[in-house]
């Protein structure tokens, strides 16, 4: 009989082919994408290896690197081995037998589906949580080297007297491993469970027995396993105490309280002992295969745990400590503000009763004729407007603003100086210029330093110029002014070529004194791009295939500089730093290096308070956070450790042990050895211009507002606590920053580059304290803080009291309405505190702008003076204090750099007030017209003619100075200001002050 085929029907032939394709599309598919996902990841891993190499050091690149893999492997190996062997443990001690139920018949499909399977399926389970276990741990990174190379600090807590370095160092590592710990037995239990249950250990549904011996006995050494690690949690749950936060009196506290201490502690001492025996009545179900007794001990644990982890320290809080809270905790509110106090590094500040004065006599700051020069009038914040439209030269250069404040050495005098670096800004390249060539290959740098000096100003109210142009002229001497690593840097640019090429990188535009207008990069810094290899790794990095493409700019002695700001490539070379928010730049062996402040900072210090990093070093110039990290970190120590420079030119980086007591700045160096350079390697010429961080002084002034207080019964009352005073000046109102100026503080007998802030009371506006740290590196007591605490008997305006006085004050507003008519606006510059005269002086600059397009900028027009509820007004600092000080302040504050006066005003625009101001002329008139009621009172009549004579003398000049500050009205005289009235002899002191 023959047999019969039908013949195959070609829509099913079709369709069998396009499954096979389909089939075989997914794994193309799935290893395109691994070979992509490879690619990127070695691409990164590439790049960072050439740039460590680069910029000298690979040792951290490579210890970074080693450390993380070692820990995602061996983290990621026992955790999946763990878990795998669990599973296959579940498999081996599953029964041969199984009762017959429906609950197993319907395993028995998955069974089916999963045995021929279960070693492929149990390693992929093993393998992604491994995988995820190793991520987890690599990023634990710093916490491991801590551990493994931490250094003693010599201090040991009051509570358990143990070093601090365990908390610090130890302490994040244990309870890590403890974390850990619990995650592979959890992980490991239910996956025995799961297996069990499949392969019939474990019966859910059937009569009797639940679970076969070897499946008890299986979940009684995991189950024993996780209370142990539970017994070995409470123990460490007694140090966390020193560590943690707890609520006092309504207010957050960081360390052990009495509570804790008498009940806390016992109580997880006890409950260590119970989980630890609830532990072998697990394994010893193992043998006795009852869960009777593991059942009651975990009973009992339970129960111990409510009643002696919650409700006796509840009892004891309510009934010991809160109805004598105060003497009950003083002995822990002591230890807090020792321990912050040290952790901060306030320990040492100093104090003092200050009984400001409140009058005013003729001469009265002679004796600060040291300081009244030292009085920066120039504003930071302010002036960068002014710096880009007198000293940009091109629109594609820019100043990162804030300005930045440091000092100088000019013709002999230390001066305090506005300072900025010329750098280069892509955004102000004309549209029609801006291509991929131009962009990376020949705007590639920034010029020069720009520097003012602090006080002094021409008489047109602009800064008076220490350093600038192009080419770079002034007092700061010759130095290399290419900008190529920077606050403002583009992202990468490409540089460099062999010798005899013709320079494409633009340097000086349009020339300028006979210097060339293009440059080549002769640098040592950037990784070399010249071969096909890292062309190709970095157009990927930067998905610009133009890297790649490009023949005529990229040659075989390219370079590419990336990562260009001074604060990232600090952060790379040094990941273990917090850096501070402003770095600044310097001139220092004809070089200009940008200083960058780093520190170390601990949130386990024992005892010590904690702070939110965000709330510390917020203020009004910088309402994010001010130093780099997270923004609800929070911290209870910190050191200025690292003093670290950036060279503007080579991008090379340099770290210095500036604090090189401190432990943990120890710690890492022993982690990364010959990374940072001792202190003595520091360059003589850099410490002029090294000085204190502006954020550690945000963060100690926060402290020190309320941990001024050094005894337990007064910080708990809490009638001593101060805060830090809104900035009058700026809107929204948030913290005045703290301020470098050149103060001589009472006792001492020069003026030193300072730190400044104040302090107002904690309900109140008026001023509490005023407190200043010697910023200047290379003086003895370089980090001294010294805090003039004022007396209760004394009220002394606050800085928003201030303001609002001198908004309101008339001649204030009179000597502004001839600057500010027409366009014209006032911009209120920085209130700066002085403690001179034996009490406090305010001072605030006050600039004119002029509308607000493009062109305008801020002048320095006026100067605002308060002393003891006086006020003063002036052109400059040294009319507005003879007006504060009834005609004479004493000391020559020595302002304009020469005779400059303003130039003659245009028609219909306002001119700023001749040297004798109205204000002055009115002080002197006012002081003459007191003198005659004076002698009047005694019946000298001779005295009371001359002192009239004197008086509308003075009125006179104040008239005739009025007169000359009137705008020249233009044709038709529309807007011609009506001239004030002359005040006359009969007129009361008072009145004649408002006329002015």
């Amino acid at each position: 009989m023959s047999s019969f085929s039908a013949p195959r029907d070609p829509s099913r032939r079709g369709f069998t082919g396009g499954n096979a394709r389909t089939r075989a599309l997914v794994p193309t598919v799935v290893i395109l994408v691994a070979l992509i996902a490879f690619f990127a990841i070695f691409t990164n891993f590439w790049t960072d290896r050439l740039w460590f190499q680069a910029i000298d050091y690979s040792k951290v690149f490579s210890t970074t690197l080693v450390t993380r893999i070692g820990m995602f492997a061996v983290f990621g190996v026992v955790l999946g081995a763990i878990v795998f062997g669990n599973l296959a443990l579940a498999y081996r001690l599953r029964p041969r037998y199984r009762a017959v139920s429906a609950e197993q018949q319907t395993l028995d499909r998955y069974r089916a589906v999963v045995d021929p399977h279960r070693k492929l399926i149990g390693g992929l389970i093993a393998a992604l949580l491994a995988l995820i276990a190793g991520s987890s741990a690599s990023g634990r990174w710093e916490t491991f080297l801590q551990w493994r190379n931490a250094t003693p600090f010599g201090t040991k807590d009051p509570q358990f007297h143990l070093d601090v370095s365990f908390y610090v160092f130890g302490y994040p590592w244990y309870r890590f491993l403890i974390g850990f710990g619990f995650t592979v037995i959890v992980l490991s239990l239910l996956a025995a469970l799961i297996a069990h249950y499949l392969y019939g250990g474990i019966r859910l549904q059937s009569q009797g027995q639940k679970a076969s011996a070897a499946a008890q006995a299986h979940m009684s050494v995991l189950l024993g396993l996780f209370v142990l690690l539970k017994a070995v949690a409470y123990w460490f749950d007694r140090f966390g105490l020193v560590v943690g936060s707890h609520q006092m009196s309504n207010q957050a506290f960081t360390g052990i309280t009495y509570t804790d201490a008498h009940a806390v502690v016992p109580a997880k001492t006890i409950l260590t002992i119970i989980a630890a025996i609830c532990a072998v009545l697990f394994f010893a179900n193992v043998v006795r295969r009852t869960w009777m007794l593991p059942g009651l001990g975990l009973g009992l644990l339970v129960l111990s745990a409510v009643l002696l982890g919650w409700a006796w320290p509840a009892i004891v809080q309510q009934v010991t400590v809160r109805p004598n809270e105060p003497v009950r905790e003083a002995a822990y509110i002591q230890r807090n503000i020792d321990a912050t106090r040290a952790a901060y590094g306030v320990a040492g500040a100093e104090v003092k009763e200050y009984s400001a004065k409140t009058s005013t006599t003729a001469g009265q700051l002679a004796d600060d004729a040291q300081t009244l020069p030292g009085v920066r009038l120039i504003d930071p914040a302010i002036v960068g407007e002014t710096f880009e439209q007198l000293q940009q030269v091109r629109g594609f250069y820019t100043f990162n603003k804030p300005l930045d404040v440091d000092r100088y050495t000019v013709d002999g005098q230390s001066r305090d100086a506005v300072v900025a670096v010329r750098e280069l800004n892509l955004e102000g390249v004309p549209d029609d210029q801006r291509n991929w060539n131009n962009d990376h290959t020949v705007y590639t740098h920034g010029y020069g330093m720009v520097a003012a000096s602090g006080n002094r100003r021409t008489g047109e109210g602009t800064p008076d110029w220490l350093q600038g142009g192009i080419p770079s002229t002034g007092d700061l001497g010759k130095y290399e002014p290419r900008v190529y690593f920077g606050e403002e840097s583009p992202p990468y640019s490409i540089v460099g070529a062999p010798k005899g090429s013709e320079p494409v990188e633009l340097d000086i535009p349009g020339g300028g004194g006979g210097a060339k207008t293009t440059n080549t990069y002769q640098g040592k810094g950037g990784v070399q791009i010249g071969s096909f290899g890292n062309r190709l790794l970095y157009a990927a990095k930067f998905q610009d295939f133009n890297i790649l493409l490009n023949q005529s700019r990229i040659n075989s002695d390219s370079k590419i500089l990336y990562d260009r700001s001074p604060r990232d490539r600090v952060q790379k070379v040094a990941p273990w730093l917090t850096l501070d928010a402003d770095p600044y730049p310097a001139i220092v062996d004809g070089r200009i290096k940008w200083i960058v402040d780093g520190y170390t900072m601990s949130a386990n210090y024992p005892l010590s308070q904690r702070v939110a990093l965000d709330d510390a070093t917020s203020t009004s110039l910088d309402q994010q956070p001010g130093i780099v990290g997270q923004p609800s970190e929070r911290i209870n120590y910190v050191r200025n450790s690292v003093k670290a420079t950036v060279d503007a030119y080579d991008g090379s980086v340099s770290l210095y042990a500036w604090d090189e007591k401190d432990p943990v700045l120890r710690t890492w160096m022993k982690a990364f050895p010959n990374t940072v350079q001792p202190r003595s390697k520091i360059p003589d010429a850099l410490l002029d211009h090294v000085r204190y961080p502006e954020d550690l002084m945000k963060i100690q002034r926060e402290i020190l507002a309320q941990y001024h207080v050094t005894k337990a019964g007064a910080f708990y009352q809490g009638t001593e606590r101060w805060r830090v005073p809104a900035d009058p000046t700026r809107e929204p109102s948030t913290k005045q920053p703290a301020y470098y100026l050149s103060v001589r503080m009472p006792g001492e007998d020069t003026p030193t580059f300072s730190l400044t802030s104040t302090y107002i009371y904690f309900n109140r506006e008026n001023l509490a304290a005023f407190v200043a740290v010697d910023a200047d590196a290379r003086s003895p007591d370089y980090g001294k803080i010294r805090v003039l605490q004022l007396d209760d008997k004394t009220q002394i305006d606050g800085p928003s009291q201030i303001a609002n006085r001198l908004e309101s004050d008339t001649r204030v507003a009179e000597a502004l309405l001839p600057l500010t008519r027409g366009e014209s606006r006032s911009v209120k510059g920085n209130l700066l505190t002085l403690p001179v005269g034996g009490g406090l002086l305010y001072v605030q600059p006050i600039y004119v702008q002029r509308g607000s397009g493009d062109a305008s900028y801020p002048l320095l027009r006026l100067v605002l003076a308060s002393f003891g509820g006086q006020t003063g007004v002036g052109e400059t600092l040294q009319d507005a204090l003879n007006m504060v000080f009834r005609g004479n302040a004493g000391a020559n504050t020595g302002e304009h750099t020469d005779g400059e006066q303003p130039p003659p005003a245009k028609p219909g625009t306002p001119t700023p007030p001749p040297t004798e101001t109205v204000a002055t002329a009115l002080a002197e008139a006012n002081k003459a017209f007191e003198d005659a009621q004076a002698a009047l009172r005694k019946g000298d009549l001779k005295g009371y003619a001359d002192a009239v004579a004197k008086a509308q003398a003075a009125v006179n000049r104040a008239a005739q100075a009025q007169g000359r500050a009137q705008p020249n009205p233009p044709a038709g005289g529309d807007n011609a200001p009506t001239p004030t009235p002359t005040p006359t002899p009969s007129e009361t002191p008072s009145t004649a002050a408002r006329s002015g």
